[in-house]
């Protein structure tokens, strides 16, 4: 068998033409397409990864913000039990201070009646028992009961302890020696005598008294001297029956009327 050189070059002629048609024409676009579609994957992987990243970015930030959130929703919660709590302690204070006005408005307004009931009860017991020592007094007129509390009076001069001695004598001091004598009537001349040398052996001197008369007295004798006085006369007896019934009073009364217990804050 001859080898026919001019068959295998054209042979291999056409087999290097046909390879570079094929890789021209057919591996190139195949190739091209392949590196594109590379590309593409690759951008889109790129894309995806970047998405992705953005993604995890976004789910951070979210996640930041829903925990910024719960923690601002505690805050404002635990704010506004707070405000709560006080705005309750405000009320309860402030229905307290009212209670406690309201209470002591309540007690005052009771020991005012009170009080005032007192005082009228002592105005008409003094009224009434001023009508029958003034009574008692006219009755009395013919008995002689005048030159009586004359006599009493002078009496009880004579027997002024030493503190009441020493009052007077100071009181004298800036009264120019001089007292006052006032009766519910006119003294005779010997009941005079009588006041005058029991308040000179009193005070061992001599003393300088004006007597005056004073219907006011309600059946009695007073002497005063710049602020001092001694006195007897069914009108200060009174007043001190007066004063004693109304400490009494006010003793029971303190008794039965006590403040109200203050309520338990809840």
């Amino acid at each position: 068998m001859l080898f026919d050189w001019f068959t295998f070059g054209a042979q291999t002629l056409n087999f290097l033409v046909l390879v570079w048609l094929m890789k021209h024409f057919l591996y190139k676009p195949i190739l091209d397409a392949i590196d594109a579609r590379e590309k593409r994957i690759a951008l889109a992987l790129t894309d995806a990864s970047s998405k992705q990243t953005e993604a995890q970015k976004e789910r951070e930030t979210f996640q930041k913000k829903n925990a910024d959130f719960d923690r601002q929703r505690n805050d404002l919660l635990e704010q506004a039990k707070d405000e709560a709590k006080a705005e309750r302690q405000r009320l309860l204070d402030e229905a307290r201070q009212v209670a406690d006005t309201l209470r002591a408005k309540k007690q005052d307004a009771l020991a005012s009646e009170l009080q005032t009931l007192q005082q009228d009860i002592a105005r008409r017991s003094r009224e009434e028992v001023f009508a029958v020592a003034k009574k008692v007094l006219t009755d009395l007129a013919g008995l002689r009961l005048d030159e009586r509390m004359g006599e009493v009076f002078a009496q009880r001069l004579r027997e002024l302890d030493d503190e009441a001695r020493a009052g007077l004598a100071k009181a004298l001091k800036a009264s120019s020696n001089t007292v006052r004598v006032r009766s519910t009537f006119e003294l005779s001349t010997t009941q005079r005598d009588d006041i005058q040398q029991a308040l000179n052996e009193s005070l061992s001197s001599d003393i300088k008294i004006r007597f005056d008369t004073a219907p006011d007295l309600i059946g009695g004798i007073e002497l005063t001297a710049n602020g001092w006085k001694v006195a007897w006369n069914i009108a200060d007896i009174l007043t001190t029956l007066e004063q004693h019934i109304g400490e009494l009073i006010k003793e029971q009364s303190g008794q039965k009327v006590q403040p109200d217990a203050p309520e338990k804050a809840p």
